[in-house]
């Protein structure tokens, strides 16, 4: 990977070169943070640690494609898991000394803040997460890809570990051909406020949860 130091990085992935990057000291690492823009002009960041290589580890580095999500990451909602499951993939990245975290702007699986909020409200009235959102005309999932798989193709990273619930994510990488050695659960953060929304997830957005 390049230089931190130097935001005027080259790149093979289509025009996605990075716009800035830095060095990230968190509690957990000193990370690498890279800024990217998409074809729209909204900034995406991967947040990064170590040598993302093949030949780097034995295993395939970890990674983390992370939705926005400003209630949950930024100010501590308990309506949802996103800050939780944050905070674990970047402990987890720390903890292996390699890996990847990918910080998506799409906020409330793509409806904006606005809209989410709408959608909280309707689930103040008694509607589940998927009903709240098509309620307001939206699908119950409207995010895509596209982006993540440009950036994970500059970053060279062509097999991971991926730490998801969601089969979603998986099918999006295999099919862009970037090997997925391991899923690796990411549950945390569970509490009375998120449960009915955690439940939606599992029960009518497919995603691989424990039962409670």
């Amino acid at each position: 990977m390049s230089d931190p130091s130097n935001p005027h990085t080259e790149s093979s992935a289509g025009g996605h070169a990075p716009r800035a990057r830095s060095l990230l000291p968190t509690p957990f690492a000193t990370f690498t943070l890279s800024v990217y823009e998409d074809d729209e002009g909204k900034e995406h960041l991967a947040v990064t640690l170590g040598d993302l290589s093949p030949e780097a580890g034995e295993a395939a580095p970890l990674l983390r494609i992370h939705s926005e999500c400003l209630t949950g990451d930024a100010l501590f909602s308990l309506r949802c898991d996103c800050g939780f499951q944050l905070e674990h993939a970047l402990q987890r990245i720390a903890v292996e000394g390699r890996g990847a975290l990918l910080y998506l702007r799409q906020e409330g699986r793509g409806i904006g803040l606005a809209n989410k909020i709408r959608a909280y409200a309707l689930q103040d009235q008694g509607h589940d997460t998927v009903e709240a959102n098509v309620r307001l005309g939206f699908p119950p999932d409207a995010r895509s890809y596209d982006i993540a798989l440009a950036i994970l193709e500059d970053l060279g990273l062509r097999s991971a570990r991926l730490m998801t619930n969601n089969p979603r994510k998986i099918q999006a990488l295999e099919a862009a051909g970037i090997t997925v050695t391991e899923r690796v659960s990411i549950e945390c953060g569970r509490n009375p406020h998120n449960e009915n929304y955690l439940a939606t997830k599992a029960g009518r957005l497919g995603h691989l949860m424990r039962p409670e």
